[in-house]
């Protein structure tokens, strides 16, 4: 699936009216984060169906890997992640709804992500800015990583 949360937001597109639907993806998003925060010693019993590759996987990472006490945390922990960062998108998406002028460009995104990784490029916003204006031309669905890319092979171009 390309989108995460897909399935969330089209839950509430079928079910809400379109003048509250951004104030009940909010509810949604302040209850799942309010169960994500509660105590974790509270389980239940589930029955999942993993593919068994997947499975076994999980198991040689847990037994060989020390990546967790059991697969039975691994998973867990897998799947509180994904709701962790499906929340965090579906609350970004629903901000910038609201305020379209608050999305960062590519080049802004790049160059943050430049200045994250020491590299030098995040001392150069011209030539990010325009290595993302090349890219998205012939690539709009590029990202943050092809524009440092691309600006990293101009730069070695012309050097």
């Amino acid at each position: 699936m390309d989108n995460p949360h897909a399935v969330f937001h089209n839950a509430c597109r079928t079910t809400v009216a379109w003048y509250s639907e951004g104030m009940a993806e909010l509810k949604v998003l302040d209850e799942i984060n309010r169960l994500l925060d509660a105590d974790g010693d509270a389980t239940v019993n589930t029955s999942m169906r993993l593919p068994s590759a997947l499975r076994d996987a999980a198991s040689l990472a847990v037994r060989h890997l020390g990546v967790a006490n059991s697969t039975t945390s691994l998973t867990a922990e897998a799947l509180r992640r994904v709701l962790e960062v499906a929340v965090t998108e579906a609350a970004l998406d629903a901000h910038y709804a609201q305020h379209p002028h608050a999305r960062p460009s590519l080049a802004e995104i790049a160059l943050a992500l430049a200045a994250q990784d020491g590299s030098p490029l995040a001392d150069r916003p011209e030539l990010v800015e325009r290595a993302a204006t090349q890219i998205l031309a012939s690539h709009p669905d590029a990202d943050a990583d092809d524009v440092l890319l691309w600006a990293e092979a101009q730069l070695a171009a012309y050097a």
